[in-house]
């Protein structure tokens, strides 16, 4: 049976949170104690000293250099990750008497349904969660509303391992991007809001990056708690509370480390690369079966099955043994899924292909 080559660290394929790169763990590690000459941690740093104004400055400028944004988008760190999200972006944008549109294709897309009805009036614009293989519906089959507040998506559903890969035209485009952010080039000045929670490419969790164009800022009721209003997060600079200061440090390391790959047009040259040696694999024979539609497997979350569930567990676990852990598929889907974020090295696709191929040998 294959064997794992001795390594430091394994190769984790985790959903999120899931792999940071080792750089960014390693400069973590080496200020963890002394942040620069502090004297003290940048954890015990306040938000509102010299230290981590500048990562707070940092953070936010990496932000606007790899998606592109200009002026006309404000950059705010929150809390509560996308499930927060769901509830606040209705509140903000979802106007007395207007509706909001929603396509319903996976997990993530179903909470988001069910937390905005709970705030305002939610079309449903498309259910494709039963059609199989998963898919994403098709621009075409989206049953829009005239004059909707705004048409929100889900790019990438992590459990189902399908992926927008074109995404629909509106003037106000909300995306839930918490499993594919900054992992492929986008005209992000497109989108009136985009969401993720930090914990899939952006760093540990702990923080939620949104985008919100400025002209919706004023767009929520005096109704709204404060520090649920978008405008109010960006006239403090995210700031109105004590922000989650560690992991937005964390996550002006990953961006930095971003940039030293070359970019998010590089990063995606690679992820493209990793995601087709993982599904050539995949297609090589029918002893492996993607789950998802071939037109919107996902970059980031590939699924899919084994001829049988005892297989599957066997596989788990022999692959788990060979240092690859966090590779069983949700428990709502089953079957195997791995997570392969922008963090995931090369070698760490090119190892569990390797594996593929030799569980198949021993056990086909």
């Amino acid at each position: 049976m294959y064997k794992h080559p001795q390594m430091s660290r394994i190769y984790n394929f985790s959903a999120g949170p899931a792999t940071i790169p080792e750089a960014v763990l390693a400069e973590a590690q080496e200020h963890l104690l002394n942040y620069h000459g502090a004297g003290f941690s940048i954890m015990e740093a306040s938000h509102r000293g010299p230290q981590y104004d500048a990562v707070h400055t940092e953070a936010t400028a990496n932000i606007k250099e790899l998606m592109g944004l200009g002026d006309t988008h404000e950059v705010l760190f929150m809390t509560g990750g996308a499930t927060s999200q769901f509830s606040i972006i209705p509140m903000n944008l979802l106007g007395e008497g207007k509706t909001a549109d929603y396509t319903l294709d996976g997990s993530w897309a179903k909470k988001a349904v069910a937390a905005g009805k709970k705030v305002g009036s939610i079309n449903v614009a498309a259910d494709v969660r039963e059609d199989r293989p998963l898919r994403l519906p098709r621009i075409d089959e989206l049953q829009l509303t005239d004059n909707a507040a705004y048409l929100h998506v889900t790019s990438n559903e992590t459990i189902e391992g399908i992926q927008w890969k074109e995404f629909p035209k509106h003037d106000t485009l909300v995306s839930d991007m918490s499993s594919d952010i900054l992992s492929r080039k986008l005209d992000f000045s497109s989108f009136g809001l985009i969401y993720a929670g930090a914990q899939k490419n952006l760093g540990p969790s702990g923080v939620t990056l949104v985008i919100v164009r400025k002209d919706l800022l004023e767009a929520a009721d005096d109704s709204i708690p404060e520090i649920m209003k978008y405008s109010v997060q960006a006239s403090k600079n995210s700031l109105f509370n004590t922000p989650p200061t560690f992991s937005i440090y964390m996550l002006a390391l990953t961006t930095r480390w971003m940039k030293e790959q070359g970019g998010v047009e590089a990063i995606q040259v690679v992820n493209e690369r990793k995601a087709k040696t993982l599904y050539d694999q995949i297609d090589s024979s029918d002893y492996w079966t993607g789950s998802a539609a071939v037109e919107n497997r996902s970059d980031m979350n590939v699924t899919f099955r084994l001829p049988s569930e005892d297989l599957e567990a066997q596989f788990l676990k022999e692959a788990g043994e060979n240092g690859m852990s966090a590779l069983k598929g949700h428990r709502s889907v089953g079957g195997i899924r791995a997570s392969i974020y922008n963090a995931m090295p090369e070698a760490g696709v090119e190892t569990l292909v390797s594996f593929m191929k030799a569980f198949e040998a021993a056990n086909g």
